[in-house]
Order: structure tokens, then sequence, then C-alpha cells
């Protein structure tokens, strides 16, 4: 127990003093932030509940165009703002800026997740491939939608408000680096007090056999519900953080990137470990620097890189890295074994 206290808190402290250790990736510290988060929900159903979803970026880019919705609609007519050149006529004052974007982050987070419980008793009564191919197709077509609707800047995308000229220079990523470590904390929290609890068993019983977890009496439907709407939430939120560190939205590339973001959520929380509680936090972070390292020195050769990285995890990381560590060193995870037994581990291998 002590050392999960004096764990915490040096990571909380470093988390706050992140910024001014490392100023000049600020912002690629705020990615991380919203990387770990987007892991971490999903595991909620990929790791826990067993249902690999690509559905997840329905949330995260709902929550994007939420979050700037509200922080234009409430000053100023959102129909003009997302004309050509909208966002250079209307200029939100800093109480504007920060009353706004407080509200919209509200919203969407949980807007979002009321759109997950009305689609969940349709989408979650499919089972295996057919859930994730449901799910994939969700994202597609919320792109396609948004990327006709004017309102919102259709084709040509949305430019969020613009941070207003408030202190030093740093004041921008500071801020969106605050916003996105606090959203991490409190998705942390909430996943980890869940998980202490009977839901985190429930889960796991769906995961391990849902027809038998129905027949012992167990609402599956009603946790499967539950436990997306929870991932829809903080999946907003990340969304919405994420739409005013980028300050731009499109559709198809930007919001409802299910061929990157989608992705990248699924692949986070494999490498680190799905179903546990740290996988998808060590997950996101290995990922993060490895995609920043080559995007930065190898350009050109990203996405090679990534298809290499995501054979390696399939090929030699199955159960990830967490996974991996518990097979490799199980006292380390409170697991007693024999050592007659660990020899014939190693002779079967």
């Amino acid at each position: 127990m002590k050392k999960n206290i004096f764990l915490y808190s040096a990571l909380l402290i470093f988390g706050l003093i992140a910024p001014f250790i490392f100023p000049a990736f600020k912002v690629q510290l705020s990615i991380l932030c919203v990387l770990i988060v987007l892991a971490i929900t999903w595991n909620i159903q990929g790791g826990e509940m067993g249902y690999n979803s690509f559905g997840n970026i329905l949330f995260y880019g709902l929550g994007m165009y939420l979050c700037a919705s509200v922080q234009v609609g409430m000053f100023f007519p959102l129909a003009e703002w997302t004309e050509s050149g909208g966002e250079k006529t209307f200029v939100h004052t800093p109480v504007q800026f920060f009353q706004g974007i407080a509200v919209g982050l509200a919203v969407a987070a949980v807007i979002p997740a009321i759109v997950a419980g009305l689609i969940g008793y349709s989408i979650l009564g499919l089972r295996g491939h057919y859930f994730a191919i449901g799910t994939l197709g969700l994202g597609v077509a919320a792109g396609e939608i948004s990327g006709g609707i004017e309102i919102i800047g259709a084709g040509q995308g949305f430019t969020t408000p613009p941070f207003p000229n408030v202190g030093s220079l740093e004041a921008r990523g500071e801020f969106f680096y605050y916003c996105s470590f606090v959203a991490l904390v409190l998705t942390f929290i909430a996943v980890k007090s869940i998980y202490s609890t009977r839901f985190k068993l429930v889960l796991n019983a769906i995961r391990d056999n849902e027809d038998k977890a129905e027949a012992m009496g167990i609402q599956t439907m009603k946790y499967k519900i539950i436990g997306w709407m929870i991932s829809a939430f903080f999946c907003g939120l990340a969304g919405g953080i994420m739409g005013g560190l980028v300050g731009y939205i499109d559709s198809t590339d930007v919001a409802f990137d299910g061929r990157e973001m989608g992705v990248f959520m699924v692949l986070m929380a494999i490498l680190g470990g799905k179903g546990t509680l740290w996988g998808p936090v060590i997950g996101a972070t290995i990922f993060h620097i490895f995609k920043e390292g080559f995007w930065t020195f190898f350009l050109g050769w990203q996405y090679v890189a990534l298809g290499v990285l995501i054979v390696v995890i399939v090929i030699y990381f199955p159960e990830g890295i967490m996974g991996w560590l518990r097979e490799k060193y199980p006292e380390k995870f409170g697991e007693v074994v024999d050592e007659a037994d660990r020899k014939a581990q190693v002779e079967l291998k």
C-alpha cells in the first residue's frame, strides 16, 4: 500500500511539473495524455469485457465537434463562424473563451455518453467480429455525415476559437497540457475505482462466457451499455480537449479518423496489455514515443514502422507487455510459483 501511494504521488508530481521540465514538448505531452485516456477507456470494452470496438472514435469526434460548437455558439452565430474567414470576424474575450471551453468540455463528455446509451441496445447485441465491423461502420458513417453538415463547416472544416492573448506565449501550451493531464487523472481514478468493484467481475464474466453469465442471472446488456457509456464519457472529454489543442477540425482526417486514431486506441491497449489497469498507460506511452520518433527522424517511413510494430505486437507480445512481465516475473505480481513448475515450463518452451 505504501509503495502504491509513493508511486501515485511521484507520478502526480511529475505530471504537474512536466511542462516546465520539457517546455519544448508541451504539445506532445498533451497528446500523450489524450492517447492514454483513449487507451484506458478502450480497454473497458476490449480488455475487460472482450468486445473489440472500433467505434470509440465516434465519441471522440463527437466530443470534438460539440466542444467547439458550444464554445462558439454561446457567444456568436455558429453558422456565420463556420463560413470562410468567420473565425477572423468574431473574437472571443478571455472570459468568453474560458467560459465557453468549460461548458463545451462538459457537453462533450455528457452527450457522447447519452449517445452510447441510446445506440447501445442495438450495437451491443452483436458479438465477435460482427460487433467489430458494426462499430467500425459507426465511425465511417459519422465522418461522412459530419462532412455534409454546413453549420459545423462541412467539408471545409471547423476552426476552433483561438487561444486569447493572455500572459506569456507559453500560456496556451500550459493550459491545454493541464486540461489533458486533469482529464487523464480523472479517467484513471474513475477506472481504477470501477475495477475495484463487482462491476469489473461482471465485465470479466461477460468476456469469459456471456451465455453462462446470463444464465447466472446477470443482466449482461445493462452492464455492457454502462461500460460503453463510461468509455464514451471520457472519450468525448478527450476529443473536446484535442480539438482545442489542434485548432482545426476536419470530419474524416481529425475528428472521426478511424484509420489512425481509431486503430491507435486498439494498438496501445494491446501493446501494454489489455485487461489490466496499467497496460494501456504503458502501451500508450511507448507507442507515442515510438510514433513521434519515426515522425521526427524517419519521415516517410512512419507507416512502415507502425506496420512492423503491429506485427511485433501480435507475434511477440500477444498478451502485451504486462502479460509478458507477469509470465516472466510472476512473483512480482503476487503469484507463488513452485521452482519445479518453473523449470517444467522452461523445458516445455
